[in-house]
């Protein structure tokens, strides 16, 4: 009896110790488990969620960094002395001259040395040093400037750099994760993250004619330094230029923008291939579709950017588009803003045919456009046609709107001003020539031609920004 006792007593302990065994391998460990990954996701800069990996940013950033170069520029500037006895010897605007640097990003986009950077980094620089992220540092040359979508474009002379491949801009999200690397107040290589915070933001930041906004707005930090630097997605794909921040105080406040992908390279191919954009424009002037022109229209949906105005001999007028009709896509991707409209367009040359659908008297249409350029055919225009720069001022081919407002038929439009006889001569952003030395002027080209390459400069004949008209004798 006692040896069964016995037995019975070890047969329930050793029960008792397996479903003892058992409880804390099944729900005790897992719970300590459990707190152990909360204590350890607490610390760590990213939590991934159920059933999601962590994000790693390191393969981005290292596949990164090494093609983001610093650009610095140089350049000098005349400080005028206000001495009519001073400028009667000296000459006008004669003045103590300083030289004052600058500097911004870059971005290398070939294994050869070209480099992509914003055009207000470079403007009016007279000289240009690039320093790569292994300290070694370079000349670089300017091949092409698009005041329009603020990008410029520079070479250096080196082989087997590291570059960055072009991203998908169209491709990304809202929310999407996203790097911005540059050189804030000069300090090299530095990595910020973000997310997409919005798409195609137009903020009216350029003066330039033609210009296109449609930029990727992040919550990645960027700071005097960044603009030119390259904003890529966690797969180290360039998927824009970043460009500025939206702040009350000039300094970074949650807010990022950079242009996107889909501009740049259509820019960059373009200043490579003909030294200047071509741009196949429609001959249009367009608006959002507000909730009023919505209600006016009898739309059902406040979609689609409104045609106010046709030009009559432009492309969309030959097409059979009318004032009045609502562009809702283009080459069937919908559009539903004027910065989206723009950048889609601007993605083809004159000659270029797209297909337009739109809404008119609440019917549906499509048509087919042949875009053309400025001059109002389907040519390729010549380097200068668009801008350029003489006697120190960047000029750009004036918009056939402008032309109607002035009631004009030909003129340049000065677009940034640097030290020359422009400036001299007091002449600003937003003047339009009209002659030079009593030849008419449509281009840079012929600002050169009509005063032998700029070395004469007897008269100008134009209109200030606000609409007077001038003209000036000049001494020389």
């Amino acid at each position: 009896m006692k040896a069964r006792s016995v037995i019975s007593t070890l047969l329930i302990a050793l029960t008792g110790a397996i479903a003892g065994l058992f409880i804390y391998t099944r729900f005790l460990d897992r719970q300590d488990d459990s707190a152990m990954t909360q204590k350890t996701n607490e610390n760590a800069t990213y939590t991934a969620l159920p059933g999601q990996e962590p994000i790693d940013f390191t393969f981005a950033a290292e596949n990164t960094v090494h093609a983001v170069v610093h650009v610095k520029i140089k350049t000098t500037v005349n400080y005028g002395i206000n001495n009519p006895l001073y400028e009667f010897f000296y000459g006008q605007g004669a003045g103590t001259k300083r030289e004052v640097q600058g500097y911004g990003s870059g971005v290398i986009i070939s294994r050869d040395g070209y480099i992509v950077t914003n055009n207000h980094v470079i403007d009016e620089a007279d000289d240009i040093e690039v320093v790569l992220n292994d300290r070694r540092t370079f000349d670089a040359e300017v091949v092409g400037r698009d005041p329009s979508t603020d990008i410029a474009l520079i070479k250096i002379k080196a082989e087997d750099l590291p570059c960055v491949k072009f991203g998908d801009s169209d491709a990304i999200k809202l929310g999407q994760w996203v790097l911005a690397v540059g050189n804030p107040f000069n300090l090299t290589s530095t990595v910020t993250a973000g997310i997409i915070s919005a798409k195609g933001r137009n903020l009216n930041l350029l003066n330039a004619d033609y210009r296109i906004e449609s930029f990727i707005q992040t919550d990645a930090a960027l700071n005097q330094g960044n603009s030119g630097g390259a904003l890529v997605n966690v797969n180290g794909e360039l998927i824009g230029i970043t460009s500025a921040i939206y702040s009350p105080n000039g300094a970074y406040a949650g807010n990022s923008f950079a242009v996107p992908s889909s501009i740049v390279k259509k820019v960059v191919e373009d200043l490579k291939q003909y030294g200047e954009v071509q741009r196949g424009l429609m001959g249009v002037e367009i608006e959002d579709v507000t909730s009023d022109i919505a209600k006016e229209m009898k739309m059902s949906e406040i979609k689609g950017v409104l045609l106010r105005n046709v030009n009559g001999d432009g492309a969309a007028a030959a097409a059979g588009l009318e004032k009045g009709d609502v562009i809702l896509f283009v080459n069937d991707q919908a559009v539903s803003t004027t910065s989206e409209l723009q950048e889609k367009i601007n993605r083809y040359r004159p000659g270029d045919k797209v297909k337009i659908g739109y809404l008119r008297k609440g019917k549906n249409g499509d048509a087919e456009v042949t875009l053309r350029n400025a001059a109002g055919n389907t040519e390729i225009v010549a380097p200068g046609s668009y801008s350029a720069t003489v006697f120190g001022a960047s000029v750009s081919q004036v918009s056939a709107r402008v032309l109607e407002q002035y009631n004009i038929d030909n003129g340049v439009m000065i677009t940034s001003v640097g030290e020359g006889r422009f400036k001299s001569l007091g002449l600003g952003r937003g003047t339009i020539i009209i002659s030079i030395n009593g030849q008419k002027v449509s281009s840079a080209t012929d600002i050169k031609k009509a005063s032998d390459n700029e070395k004469t400069l007897t008269s100008v004949e134009g209109f200030t920004p606000d609409g007077t008209y001038f003209k000036l004798q000049t001494r020389r």
